[in-house]
């Protein structure tokens, strides 16, 4: 069979067979499936480990929580008990929360970079720094293996719905490779580089603009609402006039209706990003005042026992600094009087 990577429709038009692995040297071909590992099952790796299975790949799920794992076997995934179940995958896609997690799940003895076979992909939808996927990859490469970075803007909501943004970075033959995968995990893939930190820095830029945003939102919202301007009223100006990204009409939406719980993306993981962001900024001289203000804020959140909350909730931390009050009860909330 000649090989070929195949550009599958987001109505699921062409679809692999089940039950044969990859050849070819892993390049995924007609009537083929993917024999795909994801470690990590959290909102967004469950998400991604579904909609594989949706798709007819072989999945083998791996988490430190067994109830994540067994409800995915219940989906039709294969349980791994430890990476070494993982050794026979050709892709494994880490969905992890930060550097701490994620490096030694792949360096420390016994993880990944031992468990992958050459050739195998190791796919990371982690939002690390770039310091760690450059290491990662110099270490995959030693190995025969590769990597590919491909974190995601978007919350689990997107990711269930594969409407994400995936931004992929890494060896042009290991991202054709893994193109067919991540397509399909997402509304479009954009290529950022052939170095996988790229994707990861690209990544921590759209998390400081976002944050920043949320930032300004909070504040002219309670402004208008302050002034006496209708919530509502404000909220339909601002975003359908010069103001209508997604972001302003999404998380803008989560201020005006204070709805920040269940978070899409909790408080502290938002610190870690900006965390992240300044330390790359420091390391290449580069100036980012609204981020480090943003940085601060969303401490603030912590500082006020919100950290269970969405990182839209600096509109919240917003409006009590205002002295405005909250319409929906919020643990925690002491307004404070003006």
């Amino acid at each position: 069979m000649t090989s070929k990577i195949i550009e599958i429709s987001k109505d699921g038009a062409e679809r692999w067979t089940a039950g044969q692995s990859l050849q070819n040297g892993g390049v995924i071909t007609e009537r083929q499936t993917a024999r795909v590992g994801v470690v990590g099952l959290g909102h967004m790796g469950e998400a991604f480990a579904r909609n594989l299975l949706a798709d007819g790949h072989q999945v083998w799920a791996f988490d430190r929580g067994p109830e994540r794992v067994a409800l995915l076997v219940q989906a039709g995934a294969k349980p791994a008990a430890g990476f070494s179940d993982l050794a026979a995958c050709d892709f494994i896609i880490t969905a992890l929360p930060d550097d701490t997690v994620l490096g030694p799940a792949v360096l420390d003895p016994g993880g990944l970079l031992d468990v992958m076979h050459p050739g195998a992909i190791h796919i990371s939808m982690s939002t690390v720094s770039p310091g760690l996927s450059a290491r990662l990859a110099d270490a995959h490469r030693a190995r025969g293996q590769d990597y590919v970075a491909a974190p995601v803007l978007g919350n689990p909501d997107l990711a269930h719905s594969r409407k994400l943004f995936v931004l992929a970075a890494g060896d042009p033959d290991a991202l054709a490779r893994a193109k067919p995968l991540l397509v399909r995990l997402g509304q479009r893939l954009f290529v950022i580089s052939d170095d996988p930190a790229a994707a990861n820095l690209m990544k921590l830029a759209g998390n400081v603009l976002t944050a920043t945003t949320l930032e300004a939102m909070g504040e002219v919202l309670a402004l208008l609402r302050k002034g006496g301007v209708d919530q509502e009223v404000a909220f339909d100006v601002l975003t359908n006039s010069l103001f209508d990204a997604k972001v302003h009409k999404t998380y803008g939406g989560k201020i005006l209706n204070e709805h920040y719980s269940p978070a899409g993306m909790a408080v502290p993981l938002a610190v870690k990003d900006l965390r992240l962001a300044l330390a790359e900024a420091e390391r290449t001289a580069v100036p980012m005042p609204s981020a480090s203000l943003a940085h601060d804020r969303l401490v603030g959140l912590i500082a006020r026992g919100w950290a269970d909350l969405d990182w839209s909730a600096l509109g919240l931390l917003a409006a009590r600094d205002a002295g405005l009050p909250s319409r929906l009860p919020i643990a925690n909330d002491k307004p404070r009087q003006s």
